[in-house]
């Protein structure tokens, strides 16, 4: 072999190990350092857990102080983070209201949709036992979070999302539909509807009532919406 071609081989061998590795240094810095969006899930879940504080926090504070004497100090304050982060997430106690209406309303929601979602025939649960347990999971949900009924009377411009009320509504109507399969759609959304109002009801006569009273109220709301329930769908 010439010392022309001996010379090129250990050039291009040289060259060949370089480039190697560099290309292993830069495999090995892209393996140590994890990309951006790597870095944010930590800071996203710290972000959820303290949102999740803040509402917690708020909730006990509007339950034990009344809305309007909880201030943002002693809610961020219970929650373990700084005023200035609370407001990060919260302007004010108008929008922590708000959210935590916003949060109840679609847990109710929830555990509604699981009572009718349970049940796929009629004669699994007759309609008497179907208004006790609408009933109950309504009141399960006030007993569980006692800011729920002081937030009611707050002003908050809250409205329900109108595509998840009449979700739970069409939910319901099918539900009476397979109690009586000659009932037509609409009539069944109007009952299903009607109900739902009359449920509600029970909320502002049962947060000015004694313990002892608001047992008596649950009891004339469930025989009242039975009855109602067997005229209809009977």
């Amino acid at each position: 072999m010439r010392d022309g071609e001996k010379g090129g081989e250990k050039s291009g061998r040289k060259a060949s190990t370089k480039a190697g590795a560099k290309a292993g240094a830069k495999a090995g810095a892209n393996t140590a350092a994890p990309a951006p969006a790597d870095r944010r899930v930590p800071r996203q879940e710290r972000a959820a857990r303290t949102h999740d504080a803040l509402l917690e926090a708020a909730g006990e504070a509007f339950a034990e102080r009344g809305f309007e004497a909880a201030t943002m100090t002693q809610i961020a304050q219970h929650a373990g983070v700084s005023i200035g982060a609370a407001y990060q997430y919260f302007p004010n106690k108008d929008a922590l209201a708000f959210a935590l209406r916003q949060r109840y309303g679609d847990e109710m929601d929830a555990r509604w949709s699981a009572l009718v979602a349970g049940h796929d025939s009629a004669g699994e649960l007759p309609l008497a036992a179907l208004a006790e347990r609408v009933i109950d999971l309504m009141v399960d949900l006030m007993s569980a979070y006692p800011a729920y009924l002081p937030l009611l009377s707050v002003a908050l411009g809250f409205k329900r999302d109108a595509a998840a009320r009449n979700q739970l509504r069409q939910r319901f109507a099918a539900l009476f539909v397979r109690y009586r399969p000659a009932l037509e759609a609409e009539e069944a959304y109007r009952i299903a509807e009607v109900m739902l109002q009359v449920i509600k009801s029970l909320n502002p006569l049962y947060a000015a009532a004694k313990p002892k009273e608001r047992k008596l109220l649950v009891a004339e709301y469930k025989g009242v919406v039975a009855a109602w329930l067997a005229a209809r769908l009977g």
